[in-house]
């Protein structure tokens, strides 16, 4: 029943709900107003979603803050500017829409709180559920291993710039755009690009290769801003700028003695039917 309740979660974000991948955050949004389409009793959708809005600004304005107006395709063709918001903030919202399939959500939510108090006891208990997610999505062990390394060190670093001068959002992304293009010399939308990626992550579509060097990028990053203290964003900025390309060197120098590019096409997205049927 567990199993066949989070396919379901699955498939209606991935399918129901419009939404847009910001690579440097690490973060899907979702269109909320297509939420209160699917889950709302209502013929206006957008008059619903109006008065969510206006109910949260008098008591909870925190929220409103926390959405952000992103241009996407709408059922008109067009692209048009629409609100969108994190998990978090779309299940805040799906918790004020009183109908049945919004229940479905609220019950799915408590059983997932209460695995999370258990995996906060017992953390391997998360491990062991990401490991079993990227075996589902078709990734060897040997990926899967390097993705956690690189994850961790990832996550090392916005730790350090947390906590030295850096505020999360725009600053975030241009420094992790920085280190991504130091190394590379591709921004991250040239790179999911190259991939012929839209919203989905980056990492998760990476190589074994491109993790690792990803991986070195960050690292040295952190370390050189640990060794120089650095503090605030322009100093910040050049210890990413520097980081980025002791791994870019390295790259450089291992692509000159195999003659192969580390920046790959290569990604793990399902073929299209067209494809399908060609390759047969």
């Amino acid at each position: 029943m567990k199993k066949k309740t989070e396919e379901y979660i699955v498939e209606f974000f991935e399918q129901e709900i419009r939404s847009f991948w910001e690579e440097e955050e690490g973060k899907r949004y979702f269109a909320l107003v297509d939420v209160c389409e699917k889950l709302a009793d209502t013929s206006d959708p957008k008059g619903y979603w109006r008065d969510i809005k206006r109910r949260w600004r008098k008591k909870e304005q925190s929220f409103l803050e926390r959405l952000r107006r992103i241009k996407i395709l709408s059922k008109d063709g067009k692209q048009r500017y629409t609100d969108m918001a994190d998990l978090e903030t779309v299940f805040r919202c799906i918790q004020r829409i009183p109908s049945d399939k919004a229940e479905f959500f609220r019950i799915w939510l408590a059983t997932t709180g209460q695995e999370r108090i258990r995996e906060i006891k017992d953390p391997e208990r998360g491990l062991d559920r990401a490991l079993e997610n990227w075996r589902k999505m078709g990734r060897n062990e040997k990926w899967i291993l390097q993705r956690m390394m690189s994850q961790e060190t990832r996550h090392r670093l916005t730790e350090y710039w947390g906590s030295h001068g850096i505020t999360e959002g725009e600053e975030y992304r241009t420094l992790t755009n920085a280190v991504h293009e130091a190394w590379s010399n591709m921004t991250v939308q040239e790179h999911k690009d190259l991939k012929g990626l839209k919203s989905q992550n980056l990492r998760d579509h990476m190589t074994e290769a491109e993790l690792i060097f990803m991986a070195l990028a960050e690292m040295a990053v952190r370390q050189i801003a640990e060794g120089r203290e650095s503090n605030g964003y322009e100093a910040n900025i050049a210890s990413a700028e520097c980081g980025g390309k002791i791994a870019r060197n390295a790259r450089k120098e291992l692509e000159e003695k195999t003659g192969k590019n580390i920046l790959s096409k290569k990604n793990f997205l399902s073929p299209s039917p067209a494809k399908k049927e060609n390759k047969k």
